[in-house]
């Protein structure tokens, strides 16, 4: 690379990392061009990025960004997958690539909000559900409580219509109610 492109790859990475909340690291060792396109264009699809990038100059944006921890991952061949918006579909993405297409890719760890993740770690969040399966899991555990508090205050109403409705019928009337 040029030097006079250099700067201006350090601030798309730069750019790239500022404005991503979850990155992940692969060794993309082995892969095809193909591969790696194919990879990127899935990746598109749930809004997320795939890119290779120089480890000198993403050391250099990494430290722009205050993201030091980053460093330890940059080491070999290494391509950043970057997202903003559902941590758990990226991950679950690069996890299930690597297990369908039977590649080489390898996880080395990511930066989740500026904390350093093991490749492990990034393995765990590709089992979490969706961010809106968790948003309605909140939801309704938010909810309980109100339905169970509207159960138990109008048992004693519910008791005595039925009560009244028995009587009705036994006195030879019709129940309406």
């Amino acid at each position: 690379m040029k030097a006079e492109k250099k700067p201006q790859a350090v601030e798309q990475i730069t750019r790239m990392l500022s404005q991503n909340r979850f990155v992940v690291a692969t060794d993309y060792r082995g892969l095809s061009v193909a591969q790696i396109s194919e990879l990127r264009g899935q990746l598109r699809t749930l809004g997320s990025e795939y890119h290779v990038v120089k480890n000198s100059l993403a050391r250099f944006a990494a430290a722009n960004t205050g993201n030091q921890e980053l460093d330890t991952l940059l080491t070999g061949p290494t391509a950043l997958a970057v997202g903003q918006d559902d941590v758990p579909r990226l991950a679950k993405a690069l996890i299930d690539y690597i297990r369908v297409s039977k590649s080489s890719l390898t996880v080395k760890g990511g930066l989740l909000d500026g904390r350093l993740l093991e490749s492990a770690e990034v393995a765990r969040i590709a089992t979490l559900p969706p961010v809106e399966v968790l948003r309605a899991k909140v939801l309704g555990l938010l909810i309980s409580p109100v339905f169970a508090l509207q159960n138990v205050l109008t048992a004693n109403l519910r008791g005595l219509n039925t009560l009244l409705n028995a009587r009705i019928q036994q006195l030879g009337g019709t129940a309406d109610a």
